[in-house]
């Protein structure tokens, strides 16, 4: 169940261009899976702005979020000691259950990418490879990290001036996995749901609420009409139609 608690922040570093990692340590125990998100209460803003959880242990979790805002702008310029009011343990994550013992891709994009870290330390001795697609090379961040989790990395940037020039997509035609996990934008979902197979898809949606009461995120799944917020943010790519990519 979500719980909502008092967070002290820790750190709160650029680690990319406009891209920035928080830790906080606070209460953790309601974050069962890789892929919930925390929801957070900033002053002088009305509704609360949903941040993806990238790594969490007891006592601490480590958020990254990207400056496109007046919120993330606010985030931005806070510093250790401060404490955020945060919703914790939001969302259904990723059910790493389906993917054990086969050959794994993580695919990532952007900002989109920080649940796959959280998700490859779940998915601990598993084969894995991850395709990651930024724009420049300014923007990449988690490459070495994810290494030294144990997984084959390939990064793509749409300039070429990191790794391969393209999209991820590029990199990932180049695999060989019997399922995947992708977090990112919709572009990118919807591109890499395409190539078919098994796996999972974590949307970015805009929410009113976070916990499925203001039906903000509805969208329409072959499965019927689920919130992306309380449903989702992870779909199985089997229940994902057209319509969520809109």
């Amino acid at each position: 169940m979500p719980t909502q608690g008092i967070y002290t922040i820790v750190t709160n570093l650029p680690i990319a261009r406009d891209v920035y990692e928080l830790a906080l340590t606070g209460d953790t125990t309601a974050l069962s899976r890789p892929g919930q998100f925390v929801n957070i209460q900033l002053n002088g803003l009305y509704l609360r702005r949903p941040i993806s959880v990238c790594r969490r242990e007891q006592g601490r979790m480590t958020l990254v979020y990207k400056v496109v805002g007046a919120g993330t702008r606010q985030m931005a310029g806070m510093r250790p000691g401060e404490t955020l009011d945060l919703l914790v343990g939001l969302g259904n994550g990723f059910d790493v259950a389906p993917a054990r013992g086969k050959s794994i891709a993580l695919v990532g994009g952007g900002a989109g990418l920080p649940p796959l870290v959280g998700l490859m330390e779940t998915l601990a001795g598993e084969r894995v490879t991850c395709a990651l697609g930024f724009a420049s090379a300014e923007d990449v961040f988690y490459e070495t990290l994810l290494r030294s989790l144990g997984a084959d990395v390939a990064v793509c940037t749409m300039d070429g001036t990191a790794g391969m020039k393209g999209l991820v997509t590029d990199a990932l035609k180049t695999m060989a996995y019997d399922y995947y996990f992708a977090c990112g934008p919709k572009a990118m979902l919807k591109a890499v749901h395409g190539l078919g197979g098994d796996g999972q898809l974590s949307f970015e949606e805009r929410m009113g609420c976070g916990f499925g009461a203001c039906m903000g995120c509805t969208c329409q799944t072959l499965a019927g009409n689920k919130r992306v917020c309380l449903e989702g943010p992870v779909f199985f790519s089997g229940e994902v139609s057209c319509e969520c990519f809109r």
